[in-house]
This record gives structure tokens, C-alpha cells and sequence, in this order.
């Protein structure tokens, strides 16, 4: 057990990162672990589409490319490596690792963290009859790909064993920092705030430079995008740690890049549920402690719930996205109708061929107000891209889309340039279904190079129902919310009664991603006397509204008090998510912005002469 402070560094936030970023933290800040998080819920489903076409991929390459030159280095150092690049096939990225280390003469011990994959108990898992969480759906008859959410305890046990690498397939991305900390801090099973705190610093840095100022509302005060300082956490074994990045690197580190990475893609905050703790960040604090430093504390925990979140593949027939530009007057007018025009004609010829109409389209103009959600941008647009997007069961019939689209090029709109890419190629539709199951059916075990090694989990511990899962509390507007949910007036001339119309990202920041179909938004205040005015007029009814022409189910916001935000989680609003989904947009990356576009009356007295949020001006607020 030690003393010290340990770093820990991700280098990946996804599969296709760059890999130049694993070399800028070992020989620009010599961090002790080097993590990558490479699986999200998407890439589960182009994994399992992968080794569908070779038993031999199914997992995340560029680990290989990223870590392997650097492993004598590594071993030199006595830096670890931690990632969960073995995706559905933690084996061969192991064996690709152990390559990459001979021919450079190095020999490190690797780990392979087993037990995620389900596929051989799909028999004894289907006959429990699992239900979709979100949807209640049975397992579909069809099964690609069946991974439990594994936590940190098999990766603490790996490096216990002496693990220079380790090798997991799918695990929690906050588990790739905690595991490390489990190990070097000797935190006990039950000490759910160390255990929260650990889960929090793995949440800030699984999304690589995200938390060092990528993709920052503020872009605008993000220097060195080419050179982007990738994050490391500075974790002391009381649980409160230091987020900083590699000296003379690009990015920054700021409350404010720290605070957008925190509400990411985090649900309900006060019940983060993760396999070895439930965590609650609605307390959680940030202070600037120095250049590029942010010091986090405040995290709180509870037992975790006793069955594991499973995330299961299947084959749903097939998809076609195919794209076109289109200039000149009334673009976007002239796309929407071709469109249209070449759906039609597709679906009277499957008709006559006796296939099946489309079981889904899809039609945005981007630069016609689609993808905002704003039809009167149509008026002024004079070009635009055309997206055709189609999914059926059988292959032909995109086949025939494919091939029929390029008549719309003399038989239709003028003005439109050609196919982006050349005719587009219809693709495997591998949709996801996410279940829950009891701990006692997933057999974790760790395997160092050949030799198996026992691991010894915690016990389960009591959890809030009686099925072992504490689902999110879902709050319900209430009726002052309800009253306030309309589009907050604009003023003729900008002013009125000593009150100014502006955008919401004067007064805000925000961020946005996806957890299967469902979109997180979360909106933090630019300054804590802000907040009550967000909350007083960002309701979730009010964003219910504003994403109704892509939502199909209901919004709840969450508080995060300690940070002065909110989150706001969308049902149903990707289109399916993932590669599941038609859309230009399947992961909800854009609705933060969108939302920030959204009008909130101020009193004109804390604006500055260009009307942006005068800091010296607004009231004094409580940091509480």
C-alpha cells in the first residue's frame, strides 16, 4: 500500500484515437499507469460486426500501434498498462501485444481479465428470460455478441500478480483507473466513498482530452488543438485527486473543462451505478489548484447493485446511408423533394419485385435546419448535403437504393453535384440490447500470460429492491416547472422592464452524449448566481419540447448542486443509437449546442457592453 500520490494517464477515449497521445505521456510527464478506453456501447456493435466477417478481430488494433513501440520503455519506467482494447477478443489483443513486445525484445507479463464474454452460457442465460432495460423486450432469437460490465476488483488482482499489462474485454471505463487504485491504495470493498472517488477519476479521464479542453463550449480559449495534452489524474488515497495534463502540451485544465467532463454521459448523478459502487456526484467540488490543475473531492458512494449490466448484440437486418451536395437557390427545398422522390420510386420498385417496403427512413438536409431542428433556416439556404438513409431486412433492396440513387442527378433536382463518396454500400445493422443479471452467473477470472490465477470477489452487498437493482430515481416536473416550460419571449428591440433576451450559453455551458437511444445533456452555470435562473427557466418540459422533432420519449433533469448543474437525459432520442441508428447525429453529440442556443431572459445588469455575462457584476452566491 503506498503513501504517494499515483498517476494514472489515458492516452484512448475510443477506438480510432490517435495513437501518437500513449508516447506524450510517458516522455512528456512519466505517469506510473497508462490507461485507454477504447469500448463504447457503439463499438460493441462494430466489434461484434467485425469478427462476424474473421474470428480472429473483434478487437481494438491501434493498441498495438499506440503502446507496442513503447513497451521496453514502459518496463523501463515501471509504468503499467491497463486498457480494455481486448473488446470480444481479449485473447488475440493479447497475443498481438506479446508480437509487438518480442520483436523489440521485451517481455512483459500480460493479463488477460476474462469471464465478460456470455456467449458460451447463452443457452442457460436465455432460458431466465431476460427483459431489455429500457424497453422490456425478450432477447431477440439472434444473438451476436453477450458482454457483462465487469468492475475494477479483476483488474486490482491482475497487477496484484504482477501484471505489467492488462487486458480486459468489457469492463466499466471508470474501472481502468480504479483498478490501479485498488491495488496501490488497498481501499476495502465496502469504502464506497474511496470507491466513488477512484470511479470519478476514471469518469474524468475515459474521454482522453475531453477533459482538457476538447470539444469545450468555450472553444474559442482552448489553445494547441495539434498538440492536445491528454489528461492524468494525480489520486491520493483519501479519494480527492488532481487533474492535470503533460507541461508544454496543448488544451487546458479548468474547473470549467474539468466540470463538462464530469456531467458527461452520467444519467441520474445521485445513483451512478457501477459494478463495485453506486456512485453520487451531486456534491462533488472543484477548485483550481494551479496552472492546469483542478483539485476534485466530494465524491459519495453506496453498496452496488447485486446483478451486473449486460450489453447483448444481434443482426437486425441491414442499413444504407448515402449522401449528395446540392448549391444554388433553394438547396434545401430541392434536396428534401429529391429525397423523397428516390425513396418513392425505390419502394414501387421493391413492390413490383415482391420485397418488403423499407422497415425505416430516413431523410435530413444538413444546412436546412434538420439536424436543429429549425425548418425556417430552409428559406436562405443555397447548399446543402442531402441524406438518404434506409434500413431493411434483406440486402437487395439496398442494394437497389444504392443503384437507383444516381438517377436523381438527371431525372431530378438541378444543382446537384454527385454522390459523396461514390454510391454508398449497404452495411450489417448490429443493434444492442442491454439486460441485467445476478453476479453469480458471471464467472470473472484473470489469466496472466499462460497461468490462471484465482480471483476472490468481494461479497455482493445489499442493494435498494429486491432484485438487486437500484434503477435511477426519476423526478416528474413539478407544476411551477410545467408553467414555466414555455419559450421564454424575445423582446422587440432585446430589452424589457430591465431584462435582456440571450442565449442560454451566455449564462451556461454545456455537453452532450448518448447511453444507448437515450441523449445526457448537461448544463452547468458560468457562475453559481446563475443558477437558479437555469433552473427557473430550463425545465425539463421546455427541453422536452425543444428536441420533440427527435425525441420519442421523456425527459427528466437531474440537479448536480455541488457543481452549480444540471442533466438532462432524453429517452428514445438517437434514431435506435449507434450504428443502429440513421441519423447524422446517433449519439446526441450535438444537442448540447442546441440547446445552448435556446433563448433565457437575464436582467440586463449583468451584462457586459457586448452582452456577454459580466462576472464582477452578478450578485455574490453561496459556493454551496
Amino acid at each position: 500500500m503506498t503513501a504517494r500520490a499515483v498517476r494514472i494517464g489515458c492516452h484512448a477515449a475510443f477506438w480510432g484515437d490517435s495513437t501518437a497521445y500513449a508516447e506524450q505521456l510517458v516522455r512528456r510527464a512519466r505517469v506510473d499507469y497508462l490507461v485507454s478506453d477504447y469500448l463504447a456501447e457503439i463499438t460493441m456493435s462494430l466489434l461484434a460486426r467485425a469478427r462476424q466477417s474473421d474470428p480472429a478481430a473483434g478487437f481494438a488494433l491501434d493498441v498495438v500501434e499506440a503502446v507496442g513501440p513503447l513497451l521496453p520503455e514502459l518496463l523501463a519506467n515501471g509504468t503499467k498498462v491497463v486498457t480494455n482494447a481486448g473488446g470480444l477478443n481479449a485473447r488475440a489483443c493479447r497475443d498481438a501485444l506479446r508480437r509487438a513486445a518480442t520483436e523489440l525484445g521485451a517481455t512483459p507479463r500480460i493479463a488477460v481479465v476474462e469471464g465478460d464474454d456470455l456467449m458460451p452460457r447463452l443457452d442457460t442465460v436465455r432460458a431466465m428470460d431476460p427483459l431489455e432495460i429500457a424497453t422490456g423486450r425478450p432477447l431477440p432469437a439472434r444473438v451476436a455478441s453477450m458482454n457483462a460490465y465487469l468492475g475494477a476488483v479483476p483488474i486490482a488482482r491482475a497487477l496484484a500478480a504482477g501484471a505489467d499489462i492488462v487486458v480486459c474485454g468489457r469492463v466499466v471505463d471508470s474501472a481502468l483507473a480504479l483498478g490501479p487504485l485498488l491495488h496501490e491504495f488497498g481501499w476495502p470493498p465496502d469504502a464506497y466513498d474511496l470507491l466513488a472517488a477512484g470511479s470519478l477519476a476514471g469518469h474524468v479521464i475515459e474521454c482522453g482530452a475531453q477533459a482538457t479542453g476538447g470539444i469545450f463550449t468555450d472553444w474559442r480559449d482552448v489553445p494547441g488543438w495539434d498538440d492536445m495534452g491528454m489528461p492524468i489524474v494525480e489520486c491520493a488515497s483519501d479519494g480527492t485527486f488532481v487533474v492535470t495534463k503533460p507541461a508544454g502540451t496543448g488544451g487546458a485544465v479548468t474547473t470549467a473543462t474539468v466540470g463538462e467532463q464530469i456531467v458527461y454521459e452520467i444519467g441520474d448523478p445521485a445513483a451512478y451505478v457501477l459494478p463495485d459502487v453506486t456512485c453520487d456526484f451531486t456534491h462533488v467540488r472543484l477548485s483550481g489548484a494551479g496552472a492546469d490543475r483542478v483539485a476534485v473531492s466530494g465524491a459519495r458512494g453506496t453498496a452496488p447493485p447485486l446483478a451486473y449490466k449486460v450489453c447483448a448484440t444481434y443482426p437486425d437486418g441491414y442499413r444504407l446511408l448515402s449522401t449528395a451536395l446540392i448549391a444554388g437557390g433553394e438547396a434545401a427545398a430541392r434536396a428534401e423533394r429529391t429525397g423523397a422522390a428516390i425513396i418513392a420510386r425505390v419502394e414501387r420498385l421493391l413492390a413490383a419485385r415482391k420485397l418488403a417496403p423499407f422497415a425505416e427512413t430516413c431523410i435530413e438536409v444538413v444546412g436546412g435546419g434538420a439536424i436543429v431542428g429549425d425548418p425556417t433556416i430552409a428559406r436562405g439556404c443555397r447548399e446543402a448535403v442531402l441524406k438518404i438513409g434506409a434500413r431493411h431486412e434483406q440486402r437487395a433492396a439496398l442494394e437497389l437504393l444504392a443503384r437507383e440513387t444516381p438517377a436523381a442527378g438527371c431525372a431530378m433536382a438541378q444543382g446537384l453535384t454527385g454522390l459523396i463518396g461514390g454510391r454508398a454500400t449497404p452495411s450489417p445493422v448490429i443493434r444492442l440490447f442491454s439486460f441485467l443479471l445476478e453476479r453469480q452467473f458471471v464467472d470473472e477470472r484473470v489469466a496472466v500470460d499462460l497461468d490462471g490465477v484465482p480471483v476472490l470477489l468481494h461479497p455482493a452487498q445489499p442493494a435498494a429492491s429486491a432484485d438487486g437493482y437500484a434503477p435511477p430515481t426519476v423526478r416528474a416536473a413539478t407544476p411551477q416547472e410545467e408553467a414555466r416550460s414555455a419559450p421564454v419571449p424575445a423582446f422587440a428591440n432585446g430589452r424589457g422592464g430591465g431584462r435582456r433576451t440571450v442565449p442560454l450559453r451566455t449564462i451556461a455551458r454545456g455537453r452532450s452524449g448518448d447511453k444507448g437511444d437515450a441523449c445526457n445533456i448537461g448544463v452547468i452555470a458560468r457562475h453559481p448566481a446563475v443558477t437558479a435562473t437555469i433552473a427557473e427557466q430550463m425545465s425539463a418540459a421546455r427541453v422536452a419540447e425543444r428536441f420533440a422533432y427527435v425525441a420519442r420519449g421523456p425527459v427528466t433533469r437531474f440537479d448536480l448542486p455541488g457543481l452549480h448543474a444540471f442533466n438532462f437525459v432524453i429517452e428514445r432520442a438517437l434514431g435506435g443509437g449507434g450504428v443502429a441508428s440513421l441519423r447524422y447525429d446517433p449519439q446526441g453529440k450535438s444537442y448540447a449546442q442546441i440547446l445552448l442556443d435556446e433563448p433565457v431572459e437575464v436582467p440586463v445588469a449583468w451584462l457586459d457592453a457586448e452582452g456577454g455575462l459580466d462576472l464582477q457584476r452578478l450578485p455574490a452566491a453561496s459556493a454551496s
